[in-house]
């Protein structure tokens, strides 16, 4: 999650405060969606971005997670071809872990 990201949701997070908010990620790779899901909830991990040690408690989830809350046309036409080609597992996986859920 780049610098400026890592801004807009801790400005955010403060605004709105984190129990209604939630961030939903669209990356292709499990370790950099469980990267962004870690610096969410737990605050950057490599101390270099405005989160460092900023524990926001926010919850991250995958787009492919919310599959069921998505209109079935809208998510065949604009995310189904990328869940068959991404390991889609391994990235709600990922991105569960650091939920705690």
């Amino acid at each position: 999650m780049d610098l400026e990201n890592q801004a807009r949701v801790k400005a955010l997070a403060e605004q709105y405060g984190s129990d209604d908010l939630i961030v939903i990620l669209g990356g292709a790779e499990a370790e950099s969606c469980g990267l962004t899901a870690e610096t969410v909830s737990a605050g950057d991990p490599t101390f270099a971005g405005p989160l460092a040690g900023v524990p926001l408690g926010l919850k991250a989830y995958h787009i492919f997670e919310l599959k069921d809350e998505i209109d079935p046309g809208i998510y065949d036409e604009q995310i189904a071809m990328m869940e068959m080609v991404m390991d889609a597992d391994a990235i709600k996986g990922e991105v569960t872990t650091y939920r705690g859920a």
